[in-house]
């Protein structure tokens, strides 16, 4: 009993101990904080407000995650809010996507559309699989024909990890769909799956360049034998940063990437703003013609609408030049699109979202005589099934998603896309945030959720009356006004005839 009492008493005695060393530790703390609160000079409330000062940038760090998890309203962020983000989040898990009780979104925002119902919705007898595209029939040797509707946008491998490719390309395999490479080259990872695959030539040619950042013919072939390889898209822009090249840290280049670009490990890789070998639609129109020569196969090229006068002087080239000269398909990007890491004036400022500048460039294909040669893919901030059914509506042929793939890889929105610290293990080279990635399990998540897209964008074709979505047309779209009322697509966006000389010269060609 008696060596209780005294194991007792140590006990209290080394806990006191303890305590008076915390405390003192604690107030020695404080005291080197307030000296250098009050002799610093960077921080106006920490000098003014010595140690009280550092909470508001601690609040001012978790503000964001508060505001996402327990202040904002579900459809009240931004760039996606939590109605869009959990629709993709239980699509992707193959759960059951129905609401009850009516709808969260508010039906009177000035340029939401409304999808107009049939009387006579398609029934089950009507109802067909999505109609096949084909992309480069008769301008090159290995055309590429697809049924697929949504795909996976860019993204490298460098701004997103090893197991989020390895992912997306197994998921992309399982839907059916492509997935492109981003401007980061080809990795191992993308091929992994077994998936068709776009192969993105950016500014800087990452992965088929020679030593002094050129085009190399014998790379473009060697990646063009590749059997999955089926296209090549020539990127101009990007949405969220027009003008400015693609931008990966330092610290995400390590020697496997470097390897993979073509340039020095550790350093960062910032691209050039535009091609330097393209300063008009005269080299632009050379360029795809020589890549098509080389590999056999379509080449587009991807742009965030600005100057329309360009595509004006692109199709004129184009009709001067033969319709063989086209690209075969312009991957139109939105000036809402995301993006790894931009400067906050080119993300808010710069580019026209895809809401009016797709509309406007299907407009124009269809007034040059050019709508069926070269076939459009919409990109940028199309996550949910009204999106997307309405950029086929307009007029695009495809639709390319990067953020809706990363919400069903796990994104959580932390926009710490680029600091190499994302929590989900998606755009992080970190291997202990990437542990909770397991290729196997969000591969299957990646297949529903382009499934549920597709299945999604169905109910709204059949309600409207038509078999299947690529039947729907303007005619069956709505766009809300400034007042509340709406107004037909059709007649907001109606088509143009198309311009007699245009005709035929194109027969002539």
């Amino acid at each position: 009993m008696a060596e209780l009492q005294q194991l007792a008493q140590a006990v209290i005695q080394w806990s006191a101990l303890f305590l008076l060393l915390a405390l003192g530790i604690g107030l020695l703390s404080l005291l080197v904080m307030y000296l250098v609160d009050t002799h610093q000079t960077s921080h106006t409330i920490r000098r003014n407000y010595p140690i009280v000062g550092r909470f508001r940038y601690f609040f001012e760090h978790l503000g964001e995650f508060f505001r996402q998890y327990f202040f904002a309203m579900d459809r009240e962020e931004l760039p996606f809010n939590r109605a869009e983000r959990s629709w993709v989040y239980r699509a992707a898990k193959n759960v059951d996507t129905t609401l009850a009780f009516g709808s969260t979104r508010a039906l009177d925002h000035e340029g939401d559309v409304i999808f107009l119902n049939s009387p006579f919705p398609a029934l089950e007898e009507d109802i067909a699989e999505p109609q096949p595209v084909t992309i480069g029939e008769g301008s090159c040797q290995q055309p590429y024909t697809t049924k697929s509707i949504i795909n996976v946008s860019a993204m490298s491998y460098g701004a997103i990890s090893k197991p989020a490719v390895e992912a997306l390309s197994k998921g992309a395999r399982k839907a059916g769909i492509w997935l492109n490479t981003g401007e980061g080259g080809l990795s191992p990872y993308h091929l992994e799956g077994g998936c068709d695959i776009v192969f993105q030539i950016g500014t800087a040619k990452y992965g088929v360049r020679n030593h002094d950042g050129e085009l190399c013919d014998d790379k473009l072939r060697a990646i063009a034998d590749r059997k999955q390889v089926r296209m090549f898209e020539i990127k101009m822009s990007q949405g969220a940063k027009p003008g400015k090249g693609g931008i990966l840290p330092k610290e995400k280049v390590s020697n496997e990437i470097a390897n993979i670009r073509g340039i020095p490990e550790g350093q960062a890789s910032i691209s050039p703003n535009g091609h330097t070998d393209v300063r008009n639609v005269g080299d632009l129109l050379d360029m795809i013609d020589h890549i098509r020569q080389v590999t056999g196969k379509p080449v587009g090229f991807k742009m965030v609408v600005g100057e329309l006068s360009f595509f004006d002087d692109l199709f004129k080239e184009i009709h001067q030049r033969g319709n063989k000269s086209a690209p075969d398909f312009i991957t139109i990007d939105s000036a809402d699109g995301g993006t790894g890491a931009a400067p906050q004036p080119l993300l808010d400022y710069v580019g026209m979202p895809l809401q009016e500048s797709l509309p406007l460039v299907v407009n124009m294909l269809h007034q040059y005589n050019l709508k069926e040669r070269i076939k459009v893919i919409a990109s940028g901030k199309m996550i949910t099934p009204g999106r997307v059914a309405w950029a086929l509506a307009v007029g695009a042929d495809f639709i390319t998603s990067a953020r809706g793939f990363m919400f069903a890889l796990g994104c959580i929105q932390a926009l710490q896309c680029n600091k190499n610290t994302c929590p989900t293990g998606i755009t992080t080279h970190k291997t202990d945030l990437q542990r909770g990635l397991v290729p196997a399990v969000k591969a299957d998540r990646v297949a529903n959720y382009a499934e549920k897209i597709v299945y999604g964008v169905g109910l709204i074709a059949h309600s409207c009356g038509v078999s299947q979505p690529r039947k729907l047309e303007r005619k069956h779209v709505r766009v809300i006004q400034n007042s509340g009322q709406s107004v037909l697509l059709s007649e907001q966006h109606p088509i143009p005839e198309t311009n007699t000389e245009y005709i035929a010269v194109t027969e002539v060609n």
